[in-house]
């Protein structure tokens, strides 16, 4: 049982390895081509709108050089005035050009804010907005706790489920009898209809003539 338990122990923390090491395989490859941290950035509110909805999910570009952003462009970056939020909005201005420093401006709102929307420098810039998914970042939502926990104990529940089912499967398979009595029963049965016609081997067929003789002549006597 403690060599059961063992081993399942060892199978469930192998596909969390596997998993894991996948998950995060692909999260470096996505850094990687799209040259940013965090490729991915989920619409917060409704500045950008009608462009963007609350809940698109943005694909961000960093590979594309802060120097080469111009106006129109819908870029990323963190608000100048402390760091502390994610902003995308459009660039409305360039109003610097050593160092470039930009000015932009969310579609729906009516006037640029400061400490938000300029100034931008190389320093606050993430990357220009790639591909837009719509309304993918519902999802997101169904991560945030305590959702996202029971998500993980399903996920995990799962893992345990298939590694006891696996090993009472190859449990089973260990103790069934290879020499089963039905399949001999069967085979004792058969009915092999040309047998007593095939040639008798003389000797025994002398030998059995004489055990009846034999016992015919106690008979007689008795």
């Amino acid at each position: 049982m403690k060599l059961n338990k063992k081993l399942m122990s060892k199978g469930i923390l192998k596909d969390i390895i596997i998993v894991g090491v996948g998950v995060l395989a692909i999260w470096i490859g996505l850094q990687l081509v799209f040259g940013t941290p965090n490729p991915f950035y989920v619409v917060a509110s409704g500045s950008m709108i009608p462009v963007l909805q609350v809940y698109d999910v943005l694909i961000v570009q960093g590979h594309e050089s802060f120097d080469d952003i111009k106006v129109g462009d819908i870029i990323v970056f963190n608000r100048p005035s402390g760091h502390d939020r994610v902003i995308v909005h459009r660039v409305a201005a360039i109003i610097d050009d050593e160092p470039k420093t930009i000015r932009t401006k969310g579609d729906a709102n009516p006037a640029s804010i400061p400490g938000t929307d300029f100034p931008i420098t190389k320093e606050e810039y993430i990357g220009k907005v790639a591909y837009v998914i719509p309304q993918v970042g519902y999802v997101t939502q169904l991560l945030k706790p305590p959702i996202n926990y029971f998500i993980i104990v399903i996920v995990i529940g799962v893992m345990i489920v298939k590694q006891v089912a696996k090993k009472k499967n190859e449990k089973e398979l260990a103790l069934e009898d290879p020499f089963n009595k039905n399949d001999s029963q069967t085979e004792s049965s058969v009915d092999i209809p040309e047998l007593d016609k095939l040639k008798k081997d003389a000797e025994y067929s002398k030998y059995k003539e004489n055990k009846s003789s034999e016992k015919d002549s106690e008979k007689d006597q008795k």
